[in-house]
């Protein structure tokens, strides 16, 4: 029997990391997962985190991004994983020099998860956001690492705590410009699950591979309405105009400017679905096919029974 590759994971305990971590192990590869050292200051949903990967099977391993240490657990693996969140992202360069000095790796997915950064052009506030998730494609080309590039559009769970805020009780609900522009919300689940096939799959080598299935393709005002008739609750839309988001795009200082210019790529202007998939695309669902992603309908039968919790998005 073929030996299963094992995966390392950079950022596995945080917010998308520690779903990818699950899925790892859920389909049966060996997992690692390197972390700062725990101390008296980690806090205790990250020990408690720690404890339930250890009763997983999951192999720890604490340290800091130091080229010697990375390069030492780089060389016990296949695949590397990238979830840092964006205040590290230029960290891993140190990454990239590492597993070019293992010389070892089958493929790295570094840490992009969002938007197809290079087929947008949001305001200039995520323009540079995404300009230093660009720097690192550009490096992992030019050394000839094996990689897959991941856009998996918005987090579902994420953006429907966001939008409809369903865990204050909100009579209001803030809708940017229209309400009619079609985004892509995914299952953190089911992104991870997804992210997991493409890094063993020799069909998606260095590729880009979009998630972008056709049930998760919904609109504010659709959103809205469906929650509406599962929850049995009425709304009123509050309205933010696209002049108003583009406004504060430009006068809010950094890094506050940043979630505005996000809002308005994704619900705004339509960044997510505003390119054609072509014949030379790979999107996760016509790759996997058998696979049941969660739909965006099914992710709100799933607040309404077991809500996952709110999460913010770090920006410093």
């Amino acid at each position: 029997m073929e030996r299963k590759n094992r995966v390392l994971v950079f950022g596995g305990t945080g917010y998308l990391g520690k779903y990818i971590v699950k899925a790892s192990i859920s389909l049966g590869y060996p997992t690692l997962v390197y972390t700062r050292p725990l101390n008296p200051q980690t806090p205790p949903s990250k020990k408690q985190l720690c404890k339930e990967f250890n009763s997983m099977g999951v192999t720890l391993v604490e340290g800091e991004l130091e080229h010697d240490q990375i390069v030492k657990v780089i060389k016990q693996v296949d695949i590397v994983i990238c979830t840092l969140a964006y205040p590290q992202v230029l960290e891993q360069l140190k990454i990239i020099d590492a597993i070019k000095v293992a010389g070892n790796i089958k493929r790295f997915l570094p840490s992009d998860f969002g938007v197809e950064e290079d087929r947008i052009n949001p305001l200039p506030p995520f323009q540079a956001f995404l300009d230093k998730k660009r720097e690192i494609r550009r490096e992992i080309e030019a050394t000839g690492i094996p990689y897959t590039f991941v856009s998996a559009n918005y987090y579902g769970a994420y953006f429907v705590n966001y939008l409809l805020r369903p865990y204050e009780k909100v009579k209001d609900i803030t809708t940017y410009g229209n309400g009619e522009t079609k985004a892509v919300l995914n299952y953190e689940e089911d992104i991870a699950m997804y992210t997991i096939k493409v890094a063993n799959d020799p069909r998606t080598h260095n590729r880009v591979v979009v998630y972008r299935p056709s049930k998760n393709i919904i609109t504010q005002n659709e959103l809205i309405s469906l929650w509406e008739q599962k929850s049995g609750q009425s709304f009123c839309k509050a309205f933010v105009p696209e002049e108003e988001l583009v406004k504060l795009s430009q006068t809010l200082p950094p890094p506050h400017n940043i979630p505005v210019s996000i809002l308005h790529s994704a619900f705004v202007k339509g960044d997510l679905v505003n390119f054609e998939l072509g014949e030379d695309d790979l999107e996760a669902s016509q790759l996997y096919p058998d696979y049941n992603y969660t739909s965006i309908d099914q992710l709100l039968d799933i607040f309404l029974v077991d809500p996952p919790a709110p999460a913010s998005a770090a920006f410093e």
